[in-house]
């Protein structure tokens, strides 16, 4: 933090306009922005191409930009060009007076008492998907966690939203969104998109992950406006989509309906399935740990499924969640920003146009802010830290843009962990190495996940097979 107030801040050098530095980041981006951390300090300038950056490791630098301001930034526009493919104009995508319409109209749907609404639909999701990964005439299964927790945050979303089922169109739909969010990390270090209809193998993946996802979106929405008013769900995301309306009573168009729930089906699963990925690993990886939040679970519960109301009565179970998500963030780059006018950060002079990159992966990893980061302590968060700052911990992004679903993310993570850890325990496998992480648009492993779930005990009673009654990211930090 230390810094003369007319010098700008040291980097690396940058020849060939930038190219090797922007093939190193596309190779590796979180070892990249380690390095600039840990060779040039907390802010690092580059020159890639006609762009110049900064990279911001403090939390009060972090703060300083993304919060004060705010105002000051726009969304990088390549970024927003490559998500707009798939979203839209919607609230991952949107900006100015766009944004803070969509945000204002959306935010009373995800307070936490509307969210809490859902926690049954979560619950008998979890059922749901425990069941089938481990049936009740078997007492162990090795499952790849990855696939187990896709298609049951898939399961959530498509009743929260939707208040539907369909599996096998859930199914396709998690593999579309793995496919759309690899595709668009590798077009996010080229300065132009090429065009989606060229017969090239990756652009026919895209094509079909594209008509899965608004196949299945634009047809959910399409059946909810064919029924008659009387005989639509209103307790779900849609309805309250459909009924939603701005200061001056103007609702959501269907270009805008169609692009939030494109928005929300796919961030609205896939940081919370990243999420509880990365933590059951950890947890297997982890024994004493597990121990420790199974025996709180238990004690609380005492047999019965989780509530809404358990969450601030599982103090531990909240920490390991917490701690895995910093360990590993789901989406562990911030959206790079762009300043639209200078001003003054870090005791520099920010130069307007200077593009903004903010990497949670390894703030969060820092020492000054997390003593032995590497370790899994999930105590860390067992009691306020004076000497955290706070925005060393933000897997939810910070300032006005921070994930709107956090609530529902948080919810679900809760109700899913404490059911899981109710029936099963969680046990690596031998000779199996522990996951490598790659950011794609979530940090995922770089090869499936396996775990053996070990069956507790008899199934509860109230923990049988559930019948498939119909109804119900990260929602995504970047929104």
């Amino acid at each position: 933090m230390s810094a003369t107030p007319t010098t700008a801040p040291p980097g690396p050098a940058c020849p060939w306009w930038g190219l090797p530095l922007l093939r190193a980041m596309y190779r590796d981006y979180l070892g990249f922005a380690a390095g600039l951390q840990r060779e040039h300090g907390d802010v690092v300038a580059l020159r890639l191409g006609t762009e110049r950056s900064w990279d911001l490791f403090h939390p009060d630098d972090v703060r300083a930009a993304l919060v004060d301001h705010a105002d000051d930034l726009l969304r990088w526009e390549r970024g927003t060009e490559v998500f707009s493919q798939a979203f839209g104009q919607g609230l991952l995508v949107a900006e100015g007076e766009s944004w803070r319409r969509q945000r204002r109209m959306l935010a009373p749907g995800f307070l936490p008492r509307r969210v809490q609404g859902y926690a049954a639909l979560m619950v008998d999701a979890a059922r749901s998907a425990l069941d089938a990964a481990l049936p009740p005439d078997q007492d162990q299964t090795v499952r790849p966690v990855e696939t187990l927790f896709n298609g049951l945050t898939m399961d959530v979303i498509m009743r929260t939203l939707f208040s539907s089922r369909a599996p096998a169109q859930a199914a396709a739909a998690a593999e579309a969104t793995q496919v759309l969010s690899q595709a668009a990390m590798q077009e996010m270090f080229w300065p132009a998109s090429l065009p989606d209809w060229l017969p090239l193998p990756h652009k026919r993946a895209k094509r079909r992950a594209m008509r899965v996802l608004t196949g299945l979106v634009d047809g959910q929405i399409a059946q909810r406006l064919a029924l008659p008013p009387d005989q639509r769900p209103t307790d779900d995301l849609l309805a309250m989509l459909l009924a939603v309306r701005d200061e001056d009573g103007s609702g959501l168009t269907a270009t805008e309906l169609h692009d939030q729930c494109m928005v929300m089906f796919q961030a609205g699963h896939e940081t919370s399935a990243t999420a509880l990925l990365w933590w059951s690993w950890l947890m297997a990886s982890h024994p004493e740990a597990a121990a420790r939040a199974r025996q709180e679970v238990d004690e609380h519960l005492a047999g019965r499924d989780p509530t809404a109301a358990d969450g601030a009565a599982l103090p531990y179970l909240a920490a390991t969640l917490k701690e895995a998500m910093r360990l590993y963030p789901p989406v562990a780059a911030v959206m790079t920003r762009r300043a639209t006018r200078g001003f003054e950060l870090a005791g520099r002079p920010l130069p307007a146009g200077t593009l903004l990159r903010v990497t949670p992966w390894v703030i969060q990893r820092d020492p000054r802010w997390f003593p032995e980061p590497e370790a899994f302590r999930p105590e860390r968060f067992l009691a306020d830290d004076p000497a955290q700052p706070r925005s060393a911990w933000m897997p939810f992004g910070v300032g006005p843009r921070v994930c709107i679903g956090q609530h529902f993310a948080m919810l679900e993570m809760t109700l899913v962990a404490a059911l899981l850890l109710q029936r099963c325990t969680l046990e690596t496998l031998p000779g199996e190495p522990a996951p490598q992480p790659r950011m794609y648009v979530t940090l995922r492993p770089t090869l499936p996940v396996r775990l053996r779930l070990q069956r507790r005990g008899p199934l509860r009673p109230q923990s049988a097979p559930c019948a498939s009654s119909v109804s119900t990211p990260p929602v995504s930090s970047a929104a």
